[in-house]
């Protein structure tokens, strides 16, 4: 069986892997970077909007061309990064520090690395209801990929669920696209994405109905509409539910993190709802309980891409700098200024308040991980 090595292994070419593929490379360390997609750029390439934040996270450019610029960085110290596209991480063996890696459904192979940052991204989540399982129910992210990378529109008339930045925005895409909204719905009392996203699409006619949610899908082989329902403040359905007419129920209630093989590997783990999930604990370098992997973006808790793309850079510098090369003085400080700048806001106050159960200050006083 092939084996392949290497000094960094990052798992996942989205924001956080991309740019720790480049800060570590830029340092001197061997990278190979293994992603399952076809494509390198995760989230990135689906996001037609403008970037918020400060100017060192691209404040202003619209997602896609971000991918292209972390990849052009890539491209200039490419001696150093092989790249593995279609490429899944199946499972870590800590007995032998070996990676089980897949290639489309045919070639299997090992991979072994002295570091490994896990940047694994996260997954979306749905809800239960019935006809849940008819042609037309998508989650937000399959909804991005079908128009924003292969151009094709899900359907005529959408029912969106949940009234995050992902909701709103995939909204306005649709719009974009020609695709009419009929309604947001969202469980909560108040819309969680940003309000510039709500205001944006409540102008274009699309009303968002607050402590209301989905009770059923409607059709036969397809959807041909859905009912919805308001809810009470313990999120009981009460009075009449009313119908909708829609082709597509799109569901953007939320992403959890994917840390499977930071578990195989052993790394202390804990469930943190302000970060959506379970997650590794680490401390200001991303080093994980485990001295070998390092965690970034998604994976390390949900938030925006800008926080993942400095995360990354944090997690590539560590990981190089933990193997012997060379890094600026400075620049570890330096990001994490960038990152709370990021979190100052009051969606940051809710990360924060996460990070402040798993940032460890130093291993050496924490028992079992």
């Amino acid at each position: 069986m092939k084996s392949l090595s290497t000094e960094i292994l990052v798992i996942g070419g989205g924001a956080a892997g991309l740019s720790a593929a480049a800060e570590a490379a830029a340092a001197g360390a061997k990278v190979l970077v293994a992603e399952s997609d076809l494509h390198l750029g995760g989230q990135l390439v689906k996001q037609t909007h403008k970037f918020f934040g400060s100017k060192d996270e691209y404040a202003g450019t619209r997602g896609f061309k971000i991918a292209d610029i972390l990849l052009s960085e890539i491209d200039s110290c490419k001696e150093n990064v092989e790249i593995h596209t279609n490429t899944t991480i199946t499972g870590f063996y800590p007995e032998d520090g070996i990676f089980t890696a897949m290639r489309g459904e045919e070639k299997f192979f090992h991979i072994s690395a002295k570091k490994t940052i896990v940047a694994t991204g996260a997954q979306e989540r749905l809800i239960p209801f019935p006809n849940n399982d008819l042609p037309g129910v998508y989650g937000a992210g399959a909804v991005q990929t079908l128009m924003n990378v292969y151009g094709v529109v899900p359907g005529k008339r959408v029912l969106m669920v949940g009234a995050g930045n992902i909701g709103l925005i995939v909204s306005y895409q649709l719009m974009q696209a020609g695709v009419e909204v009929a309604a947001v719905v969202e469980a909560a009392p108040r819309v969680g994405g940003y309000w510039v996203h709500a205001a944006k699409i409540r102008r274009m006619g699309v009303p968002i109905l607050l402590r209301h949610s989905i009770k059923k899908a409607v059709g036969d082989q397809v959807i041909t509409g859905a009912y919805i329902t308001a809810l009470n403040d313990r999120f009981e359905p009460v009075g009449e539910e009313s119908y909708m007419d829609c082709d597509v129920i799109c569901i953007a209630v939320g992403l959890s993190p994917t840390t499977e093989i930071l578990s195989q590997a052993g790394c202390g783990m804990m469930y943190v709802p302000q970060l959506c999930g379970l997650v590794a604990r680490r401390d200001r370098t991303m080093r994980t309980s485990n001295p070998d992997f390092f965690t970034a973006g998604d994976a390390s808790g949900i938030e925006e891409a800008s926080a993942a793309m400095v995360e990354g850079r944090i997690a590539g510098l560590s990981a190089a700098s933990s193997l012997g090369y060379p890094t600026e003085h400075g620049k570890l400080d330096e990001y994490w200024g960038r990152l709370q700048a990021l979190r100052s806001g009051e969606a940051g106050a809710r990360i924060c308040q996460g990070l402040e159960c798993v940032l460890v200050n130093r291993w050496e006083d924490v028992s079992n991980g």
